[in-house]
């Protein structure tokens, strides 16, 4: 309950700066916020995956920053739409990952350096499809916000549920803790929120229908975000990715299931856009 009670202040403290942030600053200061939250959590992945020489781990940090200076001018072209799909495809070949345990476990500067690579297409497509999707002219400020939501639902649903009701483990090698009913709750949060944010944000008939399913998709993806991130802390025997956030560890373990949402949000957002055009 201890743990329980400090993970909930924390959440207290932070949501409604995360809320207040989407809701009321532009994009540009959104780009800005998020570049400082993603590398921080970049950082960290550096160290998770077992690179130890600072040098290494700076020039890492400094260019990704460099490619989110550079998708700035990019993420409203093709090119940026690119970046997403990649994004949202290079979470199918994590999950591939995972069906796999030991891949890329021995700490050789090979897998460092292919983890490495694993970081950078968790943080930047994800990072360019938050820009996509809240400078969206139709509310593009709160689809960004229903979007966290969903993903925080989710998580705060396969936590109750799952400890209430979980008793077969979902993948027990990379998370123990994770269980298979947490996962249906998971989903089952995701989509009440879908059905009352979607209603709220408009949508009725077919395209709420389309919401409530994009909403599972994500959830789906968002899973196996965080699971992924479990994997790369058992093959590098760290607990979280840092002490950053009491009860919440750090930035990564914040944000896993966020990276791997946001590309898959982003496409669905923009087909929901082509079926209601007029």
């Amino acid at each position: 309950m201890s743990a329980l009670r400090q993970r909930v202040l924390t959440a207290l403290v932070l949501a409604p700066l995360a809320v207040a942030a989407i809701v009321l600053l532009p994009t540009v200061a959104i780009a800005a916020v998020a570049a400082v939250a993603f590398l921080i959590a970049l950082w960290e992945w550096t160290r998770m995956i077992g690179i130890a020489a600072a040098p290494v781990r700076i020039a890492a940090v400094a260019g990704c920053a460099a490619l989110f200076a550079l998708l700035w001018w990019l993420h409203d072209t093709a090119i940026g739409w690119g970046i997403v799909v990649a994004g949202a495809l290079w979470w199918l070949l994590a999950l591939a990952w995972l069906r796999n345990f030991a891949f890329g476990a021995a700490p050789t500067p090979e897998n460092a350096a292919l983890k490495l690579a694993a970081g950078v297409l968790a943080v930047a497509p994800a990072w360019v499809a938050l820009l996509r999707i809240h400078e969206d002219a139709d509310n593009g400020h709160l689809w960004t916000l229903f979007a966290l939501i969903l993903v925080w639902a989710a998580d705060t649903f396969a936590y109750f549920v799952g400890s209430r009701w979980g008793r077969t483990k979902l993948a027990p090698r990379i998370s123990p803790g994770k269980t298979r009913a947490g996962a249906w709750g998971a989903l089952a949060g995701a989509g009440l929120v879908a059905v009352v944010g979607g209603w709220l944000l408009g949508e009725r008939g077919a395209a709420l229908a389309f919401v409530v399913v994009l909403a599972w998709v994500v959830t789906a993806f968002s899973i196996v975000g965080d699971l992924f991130e479990s994997l790369i802390k058992r093959q590098g025997n760290t607990k979280d990715s840092g002490s950053l956030f009491p009860g919440h560890g750090g930035l990564f373990d914040r944000l896993d299931s966020v990276f791997a949402a946001l590309p898959v949000f982003a496409i669905g957002k923009a087909l929901l856009d082509l079926m209601t055009a007029p």
